[in-house]
């Protein structure tokens, strides 16, 4: 017999799962993050997968193939990231020194416009800016720390690739066990769509961080900073976090620039041009590349980034543009869910939906005009 509560136990059973939820993905952090990345992985290596199988490869050698492949392009980027902090590192001493008289500079001016006397320059220096070998040295012990993780985690993502990959008829099984037969189409159908929304996200995201590293560096490049192309892609990098990615990306060349030249004008002019290419990229770039297949309304995208980087970290803010995504897809296609894939749409979107299925009514209507004018005719 199904039991009916009171609509207000309906909602304290609501908020204690989902109290229990979140406690359960933060107690298995350290499982549930690489599976997540494994499982988008997954899917974007599917269709490469699938070809090499269709030309007689064996799904083994096919998945480590496509395993290769992403694995080389990622050591690629990381040792390029790697040799220019190695190299920025030893230009430490020299941003010292230009701090040193930037300060000199700042309180010049403040003693001669508001009459405020300069404080000690050394007391002033650790005071705002710390000791430089003590900054050197936390963010060395902590890129270590984040490596050696990073490394951990880098290790067991391919393992969970390559079973996802492998038995996924194994898993589709496992998912009918659940559904009845006449409900598999359905099933299978939504199945393709959070494939389709994931592929189209993480390929399109990738072209735009190739586009806008590819913009950054040369916007930097004719300012005439050093280190341009490193700055470049490592703002372009740090768009995969919507929204603040970029702002830190801005960030540091400006400040960089700031210290190594001592000139404000300059990094005004760093900052000009990444606001110029993300208003390009947030504009023009991604809605062409992406398209309307990622339709998430930015309330929902800053709502699930701040709940992601709160649970997961970093992780979960890199993660929540795509996962709340497919929750949408699963949300449209479950009808008691549906109001909650409506809340997350993007408003353009809906527009557009409207109006396409206005001008579908309008075709039929003037089609069927059509006939019966024609039968009259006759």
């Amino acid at each position: 017999m199904e039991i009916k509560l009171p609509t207000y136990l309906k909602c304290i059973a609501i908020l204690m799962g989902l109290l229990l939820l979140i406690y359960f993905m933060q107690l298995f952090k350290a499982v549930l993050v690489p599976l997540a990345f494994a499982m988008l992985f997954a899917l974007l290596l599917l269709p490469l997968s699938q070809n090499l199988e269709r030309l007689k490869l064996p799904r083994a050698l096919a998945i480590m193939f496509s395993l290769i492949v992403v694995i080389s392009i990622l050591g690629l980027v990381i040792w390029f990231l790697s040799a220019q902090i190695m190299s920025l590192t030893s230009e430490l001493d020299k941003i010292g020194q230009n701090i040193d008289e930037l300060v000199i500079k700042v309180q010049d001016f403040l003693y001669q416009k508001f009459s405020i006397p300069p404080s000690s320059r050394t007391d002033l220096i650790r005071d705002s800016f710390g000791n430089l070998r003590e900054i050197a040295s936390s963010l060395l012990q902590g890129t270590i720390s984040t490596t050696t993780g990073a490394l951990a985690m880098l290790t067991i993502i391919p393992i969970f690739i390559f079973c996802f990959l492998y038995y996924r008829d194994h898993l589709q099984q496992f998912m009918f066990k659940f559904v009845s037969k006449d409900r598999r189409s359905g099933m299978m159908q939504t199945v393709s769509n959070i494939q389709t929304v994931v592929q189209s996200y993480l390929s399109g995201l990738m072209i735009v961080i190739v586009i806008v590293s590819l913009l950054n560096s040369m916007g930097l490049l004719i300012l005439g900073v050093k280190y341009a192309i490193f700055f470049g892609v490592f703002a372009s990098i740090l768009t995969i976090i919507p929204y603040i990615g970029i702002l830190i990306g801005a960030m540091l060349p400006a400040l960089f620039t700031l210290a190594a030249t001592g000139n404000l004008v300059d990094a005004l002019l760093v900052v000009g041009v990444f606001s110029f290419v993300q208003f390009l990229e947030g504009n023009f770039i991604t809605p062409f590349i992406v398209g309307s297949k990622v339709s998430i309304n930015p309330f929902a995208a800053i709502i699930a980034l701040l709940l992601g980087g709160e649970i997961w970290g970093a992780a979960g803010m890199i993660l929540s543009i795509p996962l709340i995504a497919m929750l949408k897809v699963l949300f449209d296609a479950y009808e008691p869910l549906e109001p909650f894939g409506y809340l997350l749409a993007d408003i353009d979107d809906l527009k557009s939906q409207k109006s396409g299925r206005f001008n579908k009514m309008f075709d039929k209507l003037r089609n069927r005009a059509k006939k019966q004018g024609q039968e009259i005719q006759e």
